[in-house]
């Protein structure tokens, strides 16, 4: 009981974190004249992708490296778990969740479930990530005695991210303030109140961000902790925790984020939310992996289930995106197949703790 007590507290504060995040991190952008792309893709998705990268950081760079070596293998395995995790629920339930949000806002909105996306913002996140984590996976199917060539991947994929980054902030600013809420902190301002009542100071914008991604870390880790013991409790296996539980939970301000976004008919943001965090996650605690776990990041019979979730990441993603680009728009309904493709993969992961395959 007070683990589910402990799961909707650390929901609330999720919830909480994410809409002062998407509202800051919007005036953020504003302030600093960026455009709708670099707040979405980039700011906005490496803030709320912080939860998740925690866990296999944590678990590859510290509790592996503190452990026995029987125990660090199997730090490391969680760690690559949770890294392949975080691309899969972005590309398959993240995406399902979003598409539900616009079918259901669908009904008051003009256009229906046709998404008003900037095309060419999310196709540049889509072949980033098809690039960056096409290496990192492709990378797992290198010799375990060919090290350097894991190295090397792991080099790449920062070199590309920050091409990545560099393109994003190079784009021409779209961000209005007569498209944006209130700053939730401007009231805390009363000096700034007085003078510019419209808007708010930089440094109360910075202060609203910090304790929003307080909020979302301290949520995310309070909410994994419950659901960790939740399935103690339950007797469910390590697999389904690493592969699926853990993901689930710290995905929750992505998801937050663009259901707000949906909410308010910012579209690009929303799912540029969600397509930066996947370059994000298929970039950074990659390349932890590569570099301090080359010897779990491999392809193997015991990790082939492991490794299936990114080729459902890449499908899902490919289900999604390729048919926007070729005509130029995105419908609700279409990120729906993320729900198909992540309900096969559940019963993927359930037939292998079961023994069936």
């Amino acid at each position: 009981m007070n683990d589910i007590l402990l799961l909707l507290v650390a929901l609330v504060v999720i919830l909480l974190g994410a809409e002062l995040f998407t509202n800051g991190i919007e005036w953020f952008g504003r302030k600093l004249d960026l455009a709708e792309g670099a707040v979405g893709s980039v700011l906005a998705a490496v803030g709320t992708a912080l939860p998740e990268t925690m866990i296999p950081i944590v678990a590859i760079l510290f509790s592996g490296a503190a452990a026995g070596s029987a125990a660090a293998g199997h730090a490391n395995e969680v760690g690559v778990g949770a890294i392949l995790g975080a691309p899969f629920m972005l590309a398959t339930l993240a995406m399902f969740v979003t598409g539900a949000a616009v079918m259901y806002a669908g009904r008051r909105r003009a256009t229906g479930d046709q998404m008003l996306v900037d095309t060419a913002v999310l196709g540049k996140d889509v072949r980033y990530f098809f690039v960056t984590y096409g290496i990192a996976v492709g990378a797992a199917f290198l010799p375990q005695q060919f090290a350097i060539g894991k190295l090397a991947a792991g080099v790449l994929l920062i070199v590309l991210y920050g091409l990545y980054v560099k393109a994003h902030f190079e784009a021409d600013p779209t961000v209005d303030m007569e498209d944006l809420a209130p700053l939730r902190f401007h009231r805390l301002d009363r000096r700034a109140r007085r003078e510019l009542p419209a808007e708010p100071r930089l440094r109360v914008i910075n202060l609203q961000v910090l304790a929003a991604l307080a909020c979302i870390i301290v949520g995310a880790v309070v909410f994994v902790d419950a659901v960790e013991h939740l399935s103690t409790s339950l007797g469910v296996a390590p697999a389904i925790l690493a592969l699926v539980v853990a993901p689930i939970a710290t995905e929750l301000p992505e998801k937050f984020n663009s259901l707000l976004w949906v909410r308010q008919g910012k579209d690009t943001l929303a799912m540029g939310n969600i397509t930066g965090a996947m370059v994000f996650q298929s970039c950074i605690p990659t390349f932890v992996a590569l570099v301090f776990a080359a010897d779990s990041w491999s392809v193997t019979r015991d990790s082939l289930v492991t490794f299936a979730s990114a080729g459902i990441a890449f499908v899902a993603t490919a289900l999604i995106f390729v048919p926007m680009m070729r005509r130029g728009r995105l419908n609700g309904r279409t990120l729906l197949i993320g729900g198909v493709l992540y309900l096969l993969y559940l019963g993927l992961v359930a037939a292998s703790v079961a023994g069936l395959i």
